[in-house]
């Protein structure tokens, strides 16, 4: 019983009115020092080192760095075989291509919310409005699903085969309208026409960059830019700065799985790196309520070496109190 009272005197020290020393505290005043010191901080240290960010890739940066990956990814969105077309929900339909964790899918929640056809969205409706394309534009809605992937099979085989993946350097073959709806495309692109019309599909304003920026995530530029930029993911924190700058260090614990090749080889990773970082949340929460957990701070008492003023004089109160008052306490 005399256990269970000491239990129960230290569980009440938190509803005890604070008995120690107090002093006045302008949070306004605080907050406008802070505010000020690190608005001039952030100015000062910005004219002197400038900032990490690089400029926005855009779909016109793309096709001039990279002309051959440009038209190779123009012709995958036209065959429906590139990254975007087969990913799954919310973009895509595409049977078994969404995570699962045992009979679990998370992705199909929520459905197509942003339906996405990559040969109609990303070519041939942008290329609609083109003068010099509505013959090629024709001629590939007239043809059937499986026309259009023949001539779209044909032409990939032929871009990998020609010099550095130049379409220039394609030998001629049964590709029909795809040669010149890619190059016109191409041309598009490069005038900058193309990320305009393409933004303009994601709604009021343009806004939505959800459509342009899948097309980039198909090429291959736009990745490797990705990689020498140290944004791919490898290093610590999800969000990188570009160049050698490290991410949020507070999201290590998300990153982390990723790092194991058990996790971050497997099919469904993403599933798997939230799902334990789910049970671990709900163990944090459950904390109070797990025996052995919550007694640790008793066991490994670390919180009173930061507040050890405050039991020192806690000690000395309790040391000159008579014995009644403690057992009453």
């Amino acid at each position: 019983m005399s256990a269970f009272m000491g239990s129960r005197r230290r569980d009440d020290l938190a509803s005890r009115p604070w008995t120690g020393r107090k002093r006045h505290y302008d949070l306004f005043k605080e907050l406008t020092v802070g505010t000020l010191v690190i608005g001039i901080a952030v100015v000062a240290l910005s004219a002197v080192f400038g900032s990490p960010d690089d400029r926005g890739m855009t779909l016109a940066t793309w096709a001039k760095a990279a002309p051959a990956d440009f038209v190779a990814t123009a012709t995958a969105e036209l065959g429906r075989t590139s990254d975007s077309a087969t990913y799954g929900p919310p973009y895509t339909r595409t049977q078994g291509a969404s995570q699962t964790l045992g009979p679990i899918d998370l992705q199909s929640f929520s459905g197509v919310r942003i339906p996405i056809d990559t040969a109609n969205d990303f070519v041939i409706r942008p290329l609609a409005s083109v003068p010099t394309a509505q013959s090629a534009v024709a001629l590939w809605r007239a043809a059937g699903t499986a026309q259009q992937t023949s001539w779209t099979d044909a032409y990939t085989k032929a871009l990998a085969k020609a010099p550095g993946g130049s379409p220039t350097g394609v030998a001629a073959g049964p590709y029909g309208p795809v040669p010149a709806l890619t190059g016109t495309l191409l041309g598009m692109a490069r005038s900058g026409s193309l990320d305009g019309v393409i933004r303009s599909e994601g709604g009021f304003a343009g806004l939505d960059v959800t459509r342009p920026t899948l097309f980039l995530g198909d090429g291959a530029y736009f990745n490797d830019l990705a990689a020498t930029l140290h944004l791919s993911g490898d290093q610590w924190g999800v969000m990188n700065e570009t160049g050698d700058y490290p991410g949020q260090s507070w999201l290590w614990l998300f990153s982390l799985w990723y790092q194991i090749p058990a996790i971050g080889g497997a099919p469904n990773a993403d599933v798997l790196a939230v799902g334990l970082i789910g049970l671990l949340s709900i163990a944090l929460v459950l904390v109070p309520f797990i025996p052995g957990l919550r007694t640790l701070p008793r066991l490994i008492p670390i919180h009173r070496l930061v507040w050890r003023d405050y039991y020192a004089k806690r000690g000395t109160a309790l040391r000159s109190r008579p014995r009644a008052a403690l057992d009453d306490a």
